[in-house]
């Protein structure tokens, strides 16, 4: 998977580091999660579509290079 899927794929999924990632381990009410937002419904449908038609294309060009001659 290149880094450009993974990055647009994970746009909603915290990305910590290890120290964060230890301190998420005894962070027992869950006050280091922190997610991106929308402002509307539709600007968090519009990002998802946009999201999942950049990965389709991603896909699609990462086939066409690698049956390129």
């Amino acid at each position: 998977m290149n880094s450009l899927l993974f990055k647009r794929s994970a746009r909603l999924f915290a990305k910590p580091s290890f120290i964060e990632g230890f301190a998420r381990a005894i962070d027992i009410g869950a006050t280091l999660n922190e997610y991106k937002r929308n402002k509307t419904e539709a600007e968090a449908d519009y990002e998802a579509l946009k999201s999942d038609w950049y990965a389709v294309g991603d896909s699609i060009y990462e086939a066409v290079e690698s049956y390129k001659i």
